[in-house]
């Protein structure tokens, strides 16, 4: 296990730069085959069929200048050499010159793609055993080969095309057009795929951040129309569940309203006396206080579910929120730009700030009201410079019935963190630069 442990973590490191996406791994899984099986290919063919076939011509054309210098060492003469080099130039489709006195001048040759031009060395180094060079870039239809003889220096222009066959072209050319041709078609398909994932996953987030996108078209694998049309069959179920809750909060809200209303109306029926004076006012006390609990409980329990997502100006919006603390006796600053413009249900958001503004008012002196936007999205801030939440208690307040404090119901909080979590947001609790509790509430642009 020790001795593998290196290759776990090599693995891992590469698992780093493999894509995420689902198109990139899909393109990923089909190019690596593809490559691999290409380069098999082309393996096999220039190390069996091309270098065979290379070097069967590579040795017939060495054969060939080695025959016509050995006629000429055979016939000797000018007039000998002049009909030996026209016979191979008919035959051999050789141009052969003979430039005597001259010296072979050894340089370098450049090399060309392929074998063909070390075949050609080869051979000629194994049938000639004479110096030689070859010029594979002066003339691009021929090569030049000069080779140092007795009666000085011959030059043989030989045709390219007889050192090498136009298959390799056609070979390459359909190896590397049919791996193209298959990753185009690959990546139109796996882009469609994953275009309906993507719309799928898009429908879903907006659903649960409350928009209403409707039923969804299923398109792309018999999977992925699977999974659209579950998606669909979830919103509808979805949306008679929150009809029928609707439905029957409204009815447990009129059940429970009615007989406070019957003792409101009781209690302003009785005469004013004296002796009954503080008991009615107590009980109108206690009547209106079970009012504003059950509207805040019938509020938690329904969650704001009916109400649709729009664009809004969420400055206009801070600006009623900070007004209506004002009029209740709050000490509130705002401080916000005239456009920060988002989806969102205006009155939920304007519910959840109100339910921290109006939090804060109660145990602080004064409340500042900032927000501005960060990039994707919008960070509203309430400050205040009251006593604080420890740290310690900073997150248990969201559950229900944690800060019923101060004349408060216990649900405030909760409400505001649903409505927030609605929208694809959050609400994080810390200390303020004030010295009392900051609420800050991230929404998504």
């Amino acid at each position: 296990m020790r001795a593998r442990l290196p290759w776990f973590r090599s693995s891992g490191g590469l698992r780093r730069f493999l894509p995420r996406s689902l198109l990139g791994r899909g393109l990923l899984m089909i190019l690596v085959p593809l490559v691999l099986l290409q380069a098999v290919a082309l393996w096999v063919f220039y190390g069996t069929h091309l270098d065979v076939v290379s070097r069967r011509l590579a040795g017939s054309v060495a054969g060939e200048i080695a025959h016509t210098m050995s006629l000429m060492r055979r016939f000797p003469g000018p007039d000998n050499a002049a009909w030996i080099l026209d016979d191979a130039r008919q035959h051999y489709n050789l141009t052969i010159r003979l430039k005597p006195d001259e010296v072979l001048k050894p340089k370098p040759w450049v090399n060309v793609p392929g074998p063909m031009d070390d075949d050609l060395a080869a051979a000629l180094t194994d049938q000639l055993q004479r110096p030689f060079t070859m010029d594979w870039s002066s003339d691009p239809r021929s090569v030049v080969i000069q080779v140092q003889s007795p009666d000085g220096l011959l030059e043989v222009e030989a045709p390219r095309k007889r050192l090498y066959t136009s298959a390799v072209y056609l070979f390459v050319i359909w190896v590397v057009g049919s791996a193209a041709l298959l990753f185009v078609v690959a990546a139109l398909f796996m882009r469609n795929q994953v275009r309906a994932i993507r719309r799928l996953a898009t429908a879903a987030e907006d659903f649960g951040i409350g928009r209403d996108v409707g039923p969804i078209r299923p398109e792309g694998a018999t999977e992925v129309r699977q999974a659209a049309a579950a998606f669909n069959r979830m919103q509808d179920r979805i949306r008679r569940f929150l009809v029928q809750r609707t439905e029957m909060l409204a009815g447990v809200s009129h059940d429970l309203r009615t007989p406070l209303t019957r003792l409101r109306l009781s209690l302003e029926m009785l005469p004013p006396t004296e002796e009954l004076q503080q008991d009615i006012q107590e009980m109108t006390a206690d009547l209106a206080e079970m009012e504003r609990m059950i509207g805040a409980y019938l509020a938690f329990a329904r969650g704001e579910g009916s109400e649709q997502a729009e664009p809004v100006n969420l400055s206009t919006l801070l600006d009623d929120v900070a007004a209506g603390a004002r009029r209740a006796g709050a000490s509130v600053t705002l401080t916000a730009p005239r456009d920060l413009n988002l989806s969102l249900r205006a009155g939920a958001v304007r519910r959840a700030i109100t339910n921290l503004v109006d939090n804060a008012s109660r145990h602080a002196r004064h409340v500042l009201l900032t927000a501005e936007g960060q990039g994707r999205s919008v960070l509203v801030t309430v400050d205040d410079d009251g006593p604080g939440i420890p740290a310690e208690r900073r997150e248990s307040v969201f559950r229900p019935f944690e800060s019923d404090t101060a004349g408060g119901t216990g649900l405030g909080l909760t409400i505001a963190r649903d409505i927030v979590r609605a929208h694809g947001g959050d609400i994080v609790l810390g200390k303020s630069p004030m010295g009392g509790l900051r609420a800050q509430i991230r929404l998504p642009v």
